[in-house]
């Protein structure tokens, strides 16, 4: 399952790359007591980090910000994603418990910094293109109650027969993961600025950190 990026975007944001990681045989509980306990490690350590203050200046949240800020997202009001779990963290309030599959992504995006999106890969439909959106498509994100209508120009994700994100921040609530899902895509969401190397990091952290807590076999 592959993901392209459409000529139109790539002409305009020469630099912007995203990988995918594939991970088969996931395991998706509710909660889990060591992931809970490494929960706590990764909050001390962001708090050793950074100060709230301090956070919007590290290189690769800027890298987020000033792509946010060109293609028209004021990323003081909706933030760069593993900014955003970041700054929950210094503010003292907790993680997000949704399950144990989501719960390891979102440490291993506050670890890398990277955004991290993840679908359950058994309702996705052929391969993906990242492209400007069109004006009048829509997509229901997850938590959304009405479907969030595209000017057009956004960045978006589709497989071959849907959209399944606003790149980099809102993903679809039709192919989320689940503690049914077996099956996962992550796409490991880069933006200008922010080098392939880190990239591959942020995709062997993810990979280590599902396979540590959702049991998971690698595919090959």
């Amino acid at each position: 399952m592959s993901l392209t990026i459409d000529a139109k975007l790539k002409n305009r944001f020469p630099k912007l790359n995203a990988l995918t990681l594939r991970i088969d045989g996931v395991q998706v509980k509710k909660k889990d007591p060591e992931l809970e306990s490494f929960k706590e490690q990764v909050m001390e350590q962001v708090r050793s980090q950074y100060t709230l203050e301090e956070v919007k200046d590290h290189p690769t949240f800027r890298a987020y910000r000033t792509f946010f800020w060109n293609i028209g997202i004021d990323p003081t009001k909706i933030r760069p994603a593993a900014e955003a779990l970041t700054r929950r963290i210094l503010a003292g309030k907790p993680l997000p418990c949704i399950n144990t599959l989501v719960d390891t992504y979102n440490l291993a995006s506050i670890k890398t910094r990277i955004a991290l999106a993840t679908f359950d890969s058994d309702k996705l439909d052929g391969n993906l293109l990242m492209r400007f959106a069109k004006e009048g498509e829509q997509i229901i994100g997850i938590g959304m109650d009405k479907p969030f209508v595209m000017k057009g120009g956004e960045i978006v994700v589709t497989d071959e027969k849907k959209l399944i994100a606003v790149y980099p921040y809102r993903d679809a609530d039709n192919t989320k993961v689940t503690e049914k899902t077996k099956n996962i895509l992550i796409v490991v969401c880069g933006v200008p600025d922010i080098t392939e190397e880190t990239l591959k990091n942020a995709s062997d952290v993810t990979l280590d950190y599902v396979t540590r807590f959702c049991k998971t076999k690698k595919d090959d």
